[in-house]
């Protein structure tokens, strides 16, 4: 097929969009696909003879890549391209409108406030005094867990709304589930294995997700059937109530009894050699070639 891949982009997750596109790129071809790259930074998208090309496949993270925007440009466009809409990407890019959709379908996901860079003291304390310690503070649209602090008072508070107000005017106060932490993927009906996350820092953060080499991802761990389809369900319950399609992964944590809680849905997941999504594919005996290969697919 004639593929138009792209990667990069101008977004806080630029880096890991390229080692993204790198590794899809060399997988498409190992396919024998034709493969063209497109870097939002230096081509503008909407004067691409899209005519050329079967279909495009997205390996953009962060915001333009995962909010709808280039979405809205190739649904213009009339090609075929990798992941959810522009709707559902708009959708699930915000934590804060997922959370919503999420409440009103009645599926567990940890109380919230949204703030904005513009609030006064009195509204934060009010916001905290609601959620209570700790709390996580995240950026409502960012992804790779940048901005994202797990804070346990108020002497923390401050630093950690500071640095998620540098990537994004709104944030999110969320109640801290502790427990463990869980991500089962995608594509399209075809579920793939749960994967168990354990890093030895506070959380699965930015640092342990990319570049910490002591995080673990287990695919094989102790876990009653019963409490093991609980997540499934919840997890099946959030991809209906968000519409995802294509390759999409979601992040879920389990609580001390044993109770799924949903944090985020990922619509363009990661392809580098630290993603999950290849983790949990090659456990059903795919390839990294073969799921590129399948995603592709997918979208025709």
């Amino acid at each position: 097929m004639r593929i138009a891949l792209l990667f990069g982009g101008t977004s806080a997750e630029r880096d890991v969009s390229l080692k993204s596109g790198a590794a899809v790129e060399a997988a498409l071809k190992s396919r024998e696909h034709y493969v063209t790259c497109f870097d939002p930074a230096d081509t503008n998208l909407n004067q691409v003879d899209w005519t050329q090309f079967d279909l495009v496949f997205l390996a953009l993270h962060g915001a333009f890549g995962e909010d709808g925007s280039v979405q809205s440009i190739l649904e213009n466009a009339n090609i075929p391209f990798t992941g959810s809409s522009a709707a559902v990407s708009r959708l699930a890019f915000s934590k804060s409108a997922t959370k919503n959709r999420l409440i009103e379908r009645g599926i567990p996901t940890p109380e919230y406030v949204l703030l904005s860079q513009a609030d006064r003291r009195e509204e934060i304390e009010k916001a905290v005094d609601r959620i209570g310690f700790p709390l996580v503070v995240k950026p409502d649209a960012q992804g790779s867990s940048l901005g994202v602090a797990l804070v346990h008072s108020t002497s923390d508070l401050n630093a950690a709304l500071s640095k998620c107000f540098e990537l994004d005017e709104r944030a999110i106060l969320e109640r801290a589930i502790i427990g463990s932490e869980w991500t089962i993927g995608w594509l399209d009906d075809q579920r793939f294995p749960l994967v168990k996350i354990e890093s030895d820092r506070l959380f699965f953060d930015h640092q342990a997700k990319y570049y910490d080499d002591k995080t673990r991802f287990l695919l094989e761990f102790a876990l009653a059937p019963g409490v093991h389809n609980q997540i499934k369900s919840c997890a099946e319950q959030t991809r209906t109530a968000l519409g995802t399609r294509g390759l999409s992964r979601l992040d879920v944590m389990l609580d001390q009894n044993q109770k799924p809680w949903v944090l985020e849905m990922n619509t363009i997941p990661g392809m580098t050699d630290k993603s999950l999504a290849p983790l949990a594919a090659k456990k059903m005996g795919w390839s990294f070639e073969e799921l590129c290969d399948r995603t592709a697919r997918a979208c025709l």
